[in-house]
């Protein structure tokens, strides 16, 4: 039985269910504390067994699509994708992303993951407009959100506090007429 599922196909990476079987791998990258300080979730504790319990529970989840982001290349997990906060209504929604290797980030594949996930958003979900939250501080973060058409429209300042600093949190969206595939 194959481990992951390409649900949405990139040239790289595809996009795929997450696997409760993962547990171990997630709870290791959200206790880096490299990695947790970009991604929000500093001083959470993340066990095998809650990363497990969250994995298991993707399923349930009505307004959000969880995927993880596996290479082609030897079909290696590398990070998690999702579109959270869904309003059907008003066809929004919330990104989010974490590549969970320092060794895998600054490769474009956080980009590709995004722009897979937009085209999933936009043609898929019907939606029109999704935003993010980035730390003000994550220049690689920020510099991928813009090459895939994301607009900064506002700031939220000093509002998160890790390593005994305040950061500014940049609040940014792009819409469906602006995605370019």
């Amino acid at each position: 039985m194959p481990k992951y599922f390409e649900k949405i196909p990139g040239e790289r990476l595809f996009l795929s269910p997450r696997n409760p079987d993962d547990a171990e791998t997630y709870a290791k990258w959200l206790n880096d504390p490299a990695m947790t300080v970009l991604a929000g979730g500093y001083t959470q504790i993340h066990s095998s067994d809650a990363a497990r319990k969250h994995l298991e529970d993707d399923a349930t989840r009505s307004n959000a699509h969880w995927y993880s982001i596996v290479l082609r290349e030897g079909e290696r997990l590398i990070g998690n994708i999702n579109l959270g906060k869904i309003n059907p209504e008003s066809r929004n929604a919330e990104l989010g992303i974490f590549i969970g290797e320092q060794a895998d980030r600054g490769c474009g594949y956080g980009t590709e993951a995004v722009r897979l996930m937009l085209g999933y958003g936009f043609h898929t979900l019907n939606l029109h407009n999704i935003k993010l939250e980035v730390f003000a501080d994550n220049a690689q973060g920020i510099a991928c959100y813009e090459k895939v058409g994301f607009r900064e429209f506002g700031r939220r300042r000093e509002a998160e506090f890790h390593g005994g600093r305040y950061f500014d949190v940049v609040c940014m969206d792009i819409l469906s007429s602006e995605f370019r595939p």
